[in-house]
C-alpha cells in the first residue's frame, strides 16, 4: 500500500500493462486472457487500486458487477475482430503492426455519434473552437486538455474515444481565452458543463484555471462539473493534498453567484457504500454545491429495478439528487451493453414506482441521440398499434422539447435508430420532404 504524510492511500493507477496479472486473480484460464487483452487494444482500459481493493467482489468475478464495470469482456468484440488481434498479441506483433488492426476495429465502432465532430463543433470567427461543444442553445460543454482521462474507464463509455491515444477521435483544448470569447458573443449560454474525461482528474490550480474566468461571466446561470470520481477515488475531496484548496474554490463559485452543480455518474449501488464517499459527499454539499445523479443503464451491471431503486434511495438520503437513467449509446460495444428500450422503460417504470416522491427528479430512460434527448415514456396502444411513447427532453431545436411522438413498437429496439414513426411519415425532428422534391423523384 502506497502512503501519504496524512497516513491514506495515495492514488494508484492500473492501465493495460498491468491487466494479464488482475486478470488472473479474476480466475482466467490463458486463452481468455489473451481475448480479454484482444480488447483492450481497441477500447481503453484503466483503473486504481481503491476500484480493485474496495469495491471489486473477487470471489464472483468475472460476474461481479463491478468487475465488469471496469475491467474488458471477451466477447464485447466480434469474434472474428478478437482472434485477429489475439493472433498478433500471441505473435508478438509490433506497434507498427498491432495499431492499425485496432484502429480499423475502432472505425467501425462508431467513436463519435449524435453528430459530435460535424454539428456541435461551434465556430469564432469562422474557425472552429476546438475543445468545445455547442448542441443546446443555452449549454456549452468545455473538454479541458488536462481533464481527458478519468480515474478509472467504464467498459460501456461513450467517450471511449477519448483515451485511445488517438488525436483525431479527441475534444480537448487549454486555449481558456478563446472559450471565454465565444461564451460571450452567444449570450444565450446561460449553463457551462466541464467535461471529458473528468474534470476532476485535474489538480486544483489547474481545474482554478477553467473556472475562474467562468466566474466574471454574467450571463452563467450555473456550472456543472461531469464526474465520476466520487464512484471511483473519493478522496479527491477527502484525503488528497488538494482537497480542501479545491473545496474552497468551489466555495468561490458558489459565492460568486453561480449555481455550481455535480453530475455525479453511479453505476452501482455497491459505489455508495464506502464510508469514504458518504464523507466526501458531505464536503461538497458543505461548500454550497449540489450534487445530481445519473447513470446509464447497462446490462449484466444495473439491468434490475431493484438496483436503481436503491440506489436512488440511498442518494436521496446521502442529500444528492436522482437526476437521470440514460441508454447505452451507440457507440463502441453497443451491442454488448444495450437493453432494449422496452425493458428499459420497464426497469425505469418498476424503480420509479418503489421510490417517494422526493427521488422522484429523475427522468428517463432517455437517449442523447443526435436531435437531442429523447426519452422514452412507455409504450401503450392506439387505434389498435402498440407504440412507443417519446418526447424530447432537450433538443436541438428548442420548439420541440416536450411534444409527444409516437413509434412503432419494436421489442427489440436499442436506440432511436431502430424506430419507425407511428402515425406520420416522420418524426418531429426529420427533415419535410418538399413536394416539389417528392414530384421530381417521381418524374425520375
Amino acid at each position: 500500500m502506497i502512503l501519504n504524510q496524512a497516513g491514506t492511500r495515495r492514488f494508484r493507477a492500473y492501465t493495460s500493462k498491468h491487466l494479464d496479472d488482475l486478470l488472473l486473480r479474476a480466475g482466467l484460464d490463458d486463452d481468455e486472457r489473451l481475448k480479454v487483452r484482444a480488447v483492450a487494444t481497441v477500447l481503453p482500459f484503466r483503473t486504481n487500486a481503491y476500484v480493485v481493493d474496495e469495491l471489486i467482489d473477487w470471489s464472483a468475478a468475472p460476474d461481479d458487477p463491478l468487475y465488469r464495470l471496469v475491467f474488458p469482456q471477451a466477447d464485447m468484440l466480434p469474434a472474428a475482430d478478437v482472434a485477429r488481434l489475439a493472433d498478433l498479441l500471441k505473435a508478438e506483433a509490433p506497434p507498427a503492426e498491432l495499431l492499425p488492426e485496432a484502429n480499423r476495429v475502432r472505425a467501425r465502432l462508431n467513436p463519435h455519434p449524435a453528430g459530435q465532430m460535424e454539428l456541435n463543433v461551434p465556430r469564432l470567427d469562422d474557425e472552429p473552437v476546438p475543445g468545445l461543444q455547442h448542441k443546446y442553445p443555452e449549454t456549452v460543454l468545455i473538454f479541458p486538455k488536462q481533464g481527458q482521462t478519468c480515474h478509472a474507464y467504464c467498459t460501456y463509455c461513450f467517450r471511449w474515444a477519448q483515451f485511445v491515444g488517438d488525436a483525431d477521435l479527441k475534444f480537448a483544448s487549454d486555449d481558456v481565452d478563446q472559450m471565454v470569447r465565444y461564451i460571450r458573443r452567444h449570450p444565450e449560454v446561460t449553463s457551462v458543463l466541464i467535461t471529458g474525461g473528468d474534470a476532476m482528474i485535474m489538480g486544483e490550480p489547474v481545474l482554478r484555471r477553467y473556472l475562474e474566468p467562468l466566474l466574471a461571466l454574467d450571463q452563467l446561470e450555473s456550472i456543472r462539473i461531469g464526474t465520476k470520481s466520487l464512484a471511483y477515488w473519493p478522496q479527491r475531496f477527502t484525503t488528497d493534498p488538494d482537497a480542501d484548496s479545491t473545496l474552497e474554490l468551489f466555495e468561490r463559485v458558489v459565492a460568486a453567484g453561480k449555481n455550481l452543480a455535480f453530475m455525479a455518474h453511479f453505476t452501482h449501488p455497491r459505489e455508495l457504500e464506502p464510508p469514504l464517499v458518504e464523507a466526501a459527499v458531505r464536503r461538497i454539499l458543505g461548500t454550497g454545491a449540489t450534487i445530481r445523479t445519473q447513470a446509464p443503464l447497462i446490462r449484466s451491471i444495473n439491468d434490475d429495478p431493484a438496483l436503481w431503486s436503491a440506489m436512488w434511495r440511498r442518494q436521496l438520503r446521502m442529500g444528492m439528487i436522482p437526476y437521470y437513467m440514460f441508454v447505452e449509446r451507440d457507440t463502441g460495444p453497443q451491442d454488448y451493453f444495450a437493453v432494449p428500450l422496452a425493458r428499459a422503460h420497464e426497469v425505469f417504470r418498476d424503480a420509479y414506482a418503489s421510490v417517494s416522491g422526493l427521488c422522484r427528479t429523475v427522468r428517463g430512460p432517455s437517449m442523447s441521440a443526435t436531435p437531442g434527448k429523447v426519452c422514452v415514456d412507455g409504450v401503450t396502444e392506439i387505434a389498435g398499434q402498440r407504440v412507443f411513447v417519446l418526447h424530447l427532453i432537450q433538443a436541438r431545436d428548442p420548439s420541440l422539447v416536450g411534444r409527444p411522438f409516437f413509434a412503432h413498437y419494436d421489442p427489440t429496439a436499442v436506440w432511436l435508430g431502430d424506430l419507425r414513426p407511428a402515425f406520420a411519415d416522420r418524426f418531429p425532428f426529420e427533415p419535410v420532404v418538399e413536394a416539389a422534391a417528392e414530384e421530381a423523384l417521381v418524374a425520375v
